[in-house]
């Protein structure tokens, strides 16, 4: 179990340096694709490389719980590779991998919510490396106090908090566009949700995020 959880933590941690797209140009997408729909296992394990710690990312995000995440993402690459040929090209294949990962995710929390299992808090996991950036990173490249530290921590916490208790729409956006740091026009291909209503819901769910991390750092959240 703690090679599993050190797995996932590193998946994520890759993640978290990766915040900007994967770098494939058009051409290696296009050879890469190809060499997927002529079934080439090489193909598949390069991109389980290139893609497996952002799908995860976006996933246990999603879920709020590593185990299911760990076992969703492996579900999603083999669909990804079982569904290759419908991939047209409209789309960076990163995005359409996004959309993928996304329904996954979506059924997995239907799934999980007839079976009546909440998602698991994992908050107590928090790594050093997961710690808050505002914490840790400063213009003086200053080491952060360990008070500092643990501060950085508890206020990840509540965005945590804050991003499991929006509802399933509402926390994609803020996934997608937040903390995966993706373009307006790759969530509109994922969602496929006109402009206006991704701005004007993720503008929501940010309000609604921001009162409640607050009512969390005051302590009235009842």
């Amino acid at each position: 179990m703690a090679g599993s959880v050190d797995a996932a933590c590193e998946l994520e941690a890759r993640a978290r340096r990766d915040r900007f797209p994967v770098a494939i140009s058009k051409s290696d997408e296009v050879a890469l694709v190809a060499r997927l729909k002529r079934r080439d296992e090489a193909a598949f394990n390069e991109l389980v490389r290139l893609y497996q710690g952002r799908v995860f990312s976006v996933v246990y995000r999603l879920l709020g719980d590593r185990a299911e995440a760990e076992d969703l993402s492996q579900e999603i690459f083999v669909t990804v590779f079982k569904r290759i040929d419908s991939f047209r090209g409209d789309a960076k294949l990163s995005t359409w991998l996004y959309r993928v990962a996304t329904n996954h995710a979506k059924n997995r929390l239907k799934y999980l919510g007839r079976r009546g299992a909440g998602k698991k808090k994992e908050l107590d996991e928090l790594t050093d490396g997961q710690a808050s950036e505002s914490a840790t990173l400063t213009t003086s490249a200053r080491i952060a106090r360990p008070d500092e530290l643990a501060e950085g921590r508890k206020l990840e916490a509540f965005v945590r908090v804050a991003l499991d208790a929006l509802p399933d729409e509402q926390r994609q956006l803020v996934v997608l566009r937040d903390l995966e740091n993706l373009a307006y026009e790759e969530i509109q291909h994922i969602t496929g949700l006109p402009a206006g209503t991704v701005k004007s819901r993720l503008h929501r769910a940010r309000l609604a995020m921001a009162t409640h991390v607050r009512k969390l750092q005051k302590g009235t959240l009842g």
